[in-house]
């Protein structure tokens, strides 16, 4: 089973196919990089951070370290899900839309992954 983190790369990927065809329009060139910049950075942040979170609970502290336990495989729902997200966004055309996406697709992401949007 895939983890949080190889889900949320799928998502990335998808996201450099969104900048790809959202950074034809010249005058959006910056603000389409931003939204990678912004967007990617946390969805790995949460990746890396919060890998129970998509169960609906933090990971387990142990005693001794104030490292957390290794996080649950994410559930196969949530895989699919994330798959689904990717494919909507795969289907996108064109280069306004892409633009949109890239808001569209982390969010979703986010919520998918037991998160805040914002």
């Amino acid at each position: 089973m895939t983890d949080s983190r190889a889900l949320v790369e799928r998502v990335v990927e998808a996201i450099g196919r969104l900048v790809a065809l959202g950074e034809t329009i010249e005058d959006e060139w910056t603000y389409v990089h931003d939204l990678e910049t912004v967007w990617v950075a946390r969805l790995r942040a949460v990746a890396a951070g919060s890998g129970a979170a998509a169960h609906g609970a933090a990971a387990p502290q142990s005693p001794s370290s104030s490292h957390p336990s290794p996080a649950l495989p994410p559930p196969p729902e949530l895989e699919a899900a994330l798959d689904r997200l990717v494919a909507e966004a795969d289907m996108v055309g064109d280069p306004h839309r892409a633009i949109d996406w890239l808001s569209t697709l982390p969010q979703a992401t986010l919520v998918a992954l037991g998160e805040s949007a914002w």
